[in-house]
């Protein structure tokens, strides 16, 4: 049964088009996607065959979920496919351009900067804010998505592509008019490394798009150092065409679930972690994913999508703090409190800056500031949410969530001095509840 609270306005050359294709497929017309077709048309765009077990694996598993799982609608099956075959032609493109250029592997990655934290908890504009400091470059919606050529200097802020991926998010939010208002997204602004690993077709952003459990399930047993270990060779790629700066910005809450891994690739990575009460998060973040998914099928079930959400974050979470406690590199990770975050941003922002050495200098605050009242929270509505919409109750939350709970309590302690707070994080790790 599809979800009652999703508020989508479907036009109506898109019911059109929905209504023909089902009587179509009613009539023995299939749209089936085929994950060798797809590779096989990137092949022929690309000029290059790329022999890399582990990405067919991805899709083929993705294509499989996607046919079993999904119910997609016809303009789903249809956008999906095409994101597929962008995808699939973008990372052959990129990969041919390695071995035309073998230098390209030599380009350095030196000390990155990972936001992550579970979604809805301000890690977007964090994200955005920090990419206006002139030392930090964030990979781009524009340049994930349509990343050959390399982008440069001279045409990294005004180029065709830029203007195609603007025309795309528009017509994104002509379908889902309450999605501008859940999550802040242009063409030129960060991206998640969520778009670089889809790439690889290991990604939590077809999850986002689609109900893909079984691809869930494939997905967090997955390889992620390899993973990670193509999203570093993508950074590589793009700073090869000289848009260059001293640290890259990254951003993903789904590093929360590969926090070994991220390390073992990036040794020298500084992690900012955001944190809010999971009651806030589960339902926000439920409500985000099921807009997206409705524009996709027509049988998305806003509670379903919820109690997913709800269970997919908790393990997330847990992995996390299992990991952050038995890796030991407290000095490398900034945790950052998001109700400290709505009430001063800029003054969270300067605790980070403080705390990891760095200098904001006088036009990169006066950018942010100007981000800041040029994109108040709410600009585009309020976004509602509640537990009882999706099912969860406050006492689901703090049984699922109880250890990540005894953490976020000894964070909003008050401490004596640094190595307190060290000390009280630990406790937090060892002795949370559950």
């Amino acid at each position: 049964m599809a979800g009652a609270s999703i508020g989508v306005r479907r036009p109506l050359i898109l019911k059109a088009v929905n209504g023909l294709g089902a009587l179509l497929e009613r009539g023995g017309l299939s749209f089936e996607l085929d994950s060798r077709d797809i590779l096989d048309r990137a092949e022929r765009t690309s000029g290059y065959t790329l022999d890399d077990p582990s990405m067919r694996e991805g899709l083929d598993r993705l294509v499989r979920s996607v046919e079993q799982q999904a119910r997609l609608s016809t303009f789903g099956r249809f956008a999906i496919r095409n994101m597929l075959q962008r995808a699939a032609d973008s990372r052959l493109r990129v990969e041919r351009a390695f071995a035309e250029d073998p230098a390209i592997c030599d380009e350095p990655v030196r000390a990155p900067v990972f936001i992550i934290g579970m979604p809805r908890t301000g890690t977007t504009i964090l994200h955005a804010l920090l990419h206006l400091d002139r030392n930090h470059r964030a990979p781009l919606s524009w340049e994930c998505l349509l990343p050959h050529p390399a982008p440069r200097p001279e045409d990294y802020r005004d180029n065709e592509r830029i203007d195609t991926i603007h025309r795309e998010f528009e017509r994104i939010f002509r379908l889902v008019p309450d999605f501008r208002k859940k999550h802040y997204m242009t063409a030129v602004s960060p991206q998640e490394c969520i778009a670089i690993t889809a790439l690889n077709f290991t990604s939590f952003q077809y999850l986002a798009q689609a109900y893909l459990p079984d691809y869930h399930e494939w997905f967090v047993r997955a390889d992620q150092e390899r993973n990670l270990r193509w999203h570093r060779r993508f950074l590589q790629f793009l700073q090869s065409g000289g848009v260059r700066t001293p640290r890259w910005l990254l951003k993903s809450p789904v590093h929360l679930m590969r926090l070994r891994a991220l390390f073992a690739v990036y040794p020298d990575a500084t992690v900012i972690m955001t944190h809010r009460h999971p009651d806030q998060v589960v339902p926000s973040v439920g409500s985000v994913v099921s807009s997206m998914r409705s524009l996709y099928s027509d049988h998305e079930d806003a509670k379903r999508t919820g109690r997913e959400q709800f269970g997919i974050w908790a393990d997330y979470i847990a992995r996390f703090l299992e990991d952050r406690q038995s890796l030991g590199r407290e000095e490398q990770i900034v945790d950052v409190l998001f109700d400290d975050f709505v009430c001063d941003q800029m003054a969270v922002v300067d605790s980070v800056y403080e705390r990891l050495g760095w200098a904001l200098q006088h036009e990169d605050r006066a950018r942010m500031e100007a981000f800041l009242r040029d994109e108040p929270r709410d600009k585009h509505g309020t976004h509602e949410y509640s537990l009882d919409s999706i099912g969860v109750t406050p006492e689901d939350i703090n049984r699922k969530y109880s250890r990540y709970l005894g953490f976020l309590d000894s964070l909003r302690e008050p401490t004596a001095g640094p190595g307190q707070s060290e000390q009280r994080r630990r406790d937090g790790q060892s002795t949370g509840a559950g």
